[in-house]
């Protein structure tokens, strides 16, 4: 190996400890984004479910309920 590419080496690890500094202000709301689910493709499969689940709801029936009441 050259001198060249160790340099080159050496600069690829360059950033690597750095450390980025952001406001409070902006960590707490980039915080609180992340408690969302912000992914427009896994919020239409939950959307899905939703729909298949509500109805399934209409084909159940509980018998145990019925029973109690008679």
């Amino acid at each position: 190996m050259s001198s060249v590419d160790d340099r080159d080496v050496d600069n690829t690890y360059e950033n690597e400890q750095s450390t980025v500094t952001i406001p409070l202000k902006e960590y707490d709301r980039l915080k609180e984004r992340n408690r969302y689910i912000t992914d427009k493709d896994l919020i239409a499969l939950i959307d899905k479910l939703e729909f298949f689940i509500k109805e399934l709801r209409k084909h159940i029936v509980r018998t145990d309920i019925w029973l109690k009441n008679s």
